[in-house]
């Protein structure tokens, strides 16, 4: 279960990676506190957290400044991140459910459609940006109950902190980018399909491999793209 503190920390990461709060801005405990009507204890511990991770920098007893995230830091978050998505994979090839398995196959069923309806509806000139949502919306679906396939909640918590880009900010790049090209990360959707396959047959270290794989080019996309 999320705690306020948990919210307060996604929502100041966020704003940080939106540029909602840019490098340099002042941040104080109170305001934070006074901003999402939480007390300052959560908020306190949100600061933390993101002082760990390197995205403020502490310049007085309750006030910190949104540090500059330079590349070789990003570099490092970005290995984490990855090694986490195969860390997950592995997990979740040793656990997986019959259930899971078989909502992962109808979440690509699903994905599956709406790809010939975005190509046809390309291919027609028509408005995709409702089904290009429900598609992107889907592809969150199956990943986090990949993550829920690997029964490991405490690994999952890590994956979603070390995460270079939140969720709302690589949402904002994805759309920016399909709408230039609309084959922009279609390479790497097939895969998702060899994953289900890897984790039905229990192959921990093809799965770890596919995910790898995968989370590193879907990176490297995104991080062109920003």
């Amino acid at each position: 279960m999320e705690t306020l503190a948990d919210q307060a920390y996604d929502h100041l990461r966020a704003a940080i990676a939106t540029g909602d709060l840019p490098t340099g801005e002042k941040v104080t405990e109170r305001g934070v506190a006074e901003r999402l009507g939480f007390s300052p204890t959560p908020v306190r511990e949100a600061l933390r957290r993101l002082e760990l991770d390197g995205l403020i920098e502490r310049i007085g007893p309750r006030t910190v400044l949104v540090a500059e995230i330079r590349g070789a830091a990003i570099d490092d978050l970005a290995e984490v991140e990855v090694g986490l998505r195969g860390l997950v994979a592995r997990f979740a090839a040793r656990h997986a459910t019959a259930g899971q398995l078989d909502a992962l196959d109808t979440i690509l069923d699903r994905a599956d459609d709406l790809l010939i309806l975005l190509k046809e509806r390309h291919r027609r000139e028509q408005p995709v940006d409702r089904h290009l949502t429900e598609l992107l919306d889907t592809m969150v679906e199956f990943n986090d109950t990949v993550n829920a396939c690997a029964h490991n909640p405490v690994l999952v918590r890590m994956l979603e902190q070390s995460r270079v880009f939140t969720r709302p900010r690589r949402r904002q790049l994805l759309l920016r980018k399909v709408a230039e090209d609309d084959t922009f990360g279609m390479r790497r959707y097939t895969s998702h399909r060899a994953l289900v396959r890897a984790l039905r047959a229990g192959d921990s270290a093809e799965a770890e491999r596919l995910a790898l794989q995968d989370a590193q080019a879907g990176l490297t996309e995104l991080r062109e793209a920003s």
